[in-house]
């Protein structure tokens, strides 16, 4: 379970991370981590609205559920905001399919295309979604790369990956990061006394640890994506497993195409005398 020092629960849970940026009465610590990962024109933040900012009254720590943040800006951009601890398969897909979502779910039936706003999709991992460079930050949009143009402005993606945090580089995003790694109070104390923002989300912390249902929802939530991490394993395993067996059973094939005898055949695969009969 994802608890720091002084038993603060940590900001890494999704469920965490929305119960502090996803309430509109912390907006401005929302508005702060929102300027320090986008490059959006500043009045674009004078009006944030969090749609769905609360959790259902019959969320139970669902491993099937999303706890992302949902936001529309002065103008109606939306960006949603997620944290991913598991590394599950497909993910890049997943975060494309959940855009082109957002953008769809804008045009009702016999609806026009310039309705369409804007949709920016950040996603904060615990683990590497993108080995091909050690940035923390990578911002995708559609552009010809040859020419660099731009497309359309209407789809952007923002990964931030936690484990390729370097040291210190004096940006604002660099401490919010940094807030959302932390596992040790003396870190939280560093950043408190360089962002005042942080400062806050830091007192919303605390009071979020000190709740009771919160906990017992926290553990809930940590309990089903265990479970789910599980199921995901096993089912690797069992395609692995199956992966084998299936090379097993080509190998066979080949060799009784080159008149090798069963028995042999059954040595060198370790395929049972019957299961090559049936291959015949």
């Amino acid at each position: 379970m994802l608890i720091m020092e002084d038993g603060l629960l940590s900001p890494r849970s999704d469920l965490v991370f929305k119960l502090i940026f996803g309430d509109q009465r912390n907006v401005d610590i929302l508005t702060a981590f929102l300027k320090s990962v986008l490059d959006l024109p500043e009045d674009e933040y004078d009006r944030l609205t969090i749609v769905d900012p609360h959790l259902k009254p019959d969320f139970n720590g669902d491993k099937s559920g999303i706890l992302d943040i949902k936001i529309h800006t002065k103008s109606g951009k939306i960006i949603e905001a997620e944290m991913q601890i598991s590394n599950i398969p497909q993910m890049r897909e997943r975060i494309v399919f959940y855009a082109a979502k957002m953008i769809t779910e804008q045009i009702g039936k016999g609806g026009k295309y310039n309705v369409i706003k804007r949709v920016i999709s950040i996603v904060i991992t615990d683990y590497r979604l993108i080995p091909e460079n050690e940035r923390y930050h990578n911002r995708y949009r559609l552009v010809d790369p040859d020419t660099g143009s731009q497309f359309t402005d209407l789809l952007e993606v923002d990964v931030l990956e936690l484990p390729k945090l370097p040291a210190d580089d004096n940006t604002e995003l660099w401490e919010w990061m940094m807030f959302l790694k932390s596992e040790r109070k003396e870190d939280l104390s560093m950043l408190e006394k360089r962002n005042p923002q942080i400062r806050k989300a830091v007192a919303v912390l605390k009071e979020l640890s000190q709740d009771e249902r919160t906990r017992l929802l926290y553990e809930e939530r940590e309990k089903a994506w265990r479970d789910e991490a599980s199921r995901i394993d096993g089912a690797i395993q069992e395609g692995r497993q199956e992966g084998r067996q299936e090379n097993k059973l080509e190998n066979a094939r080949n060799f009784l195409l080159l008149g090798i005898p069963i028995e042999t055949i059954a040595k060198g695969t370790g395929l049972s005398v019957e299961e090559i009969r049936k291959l015949q």
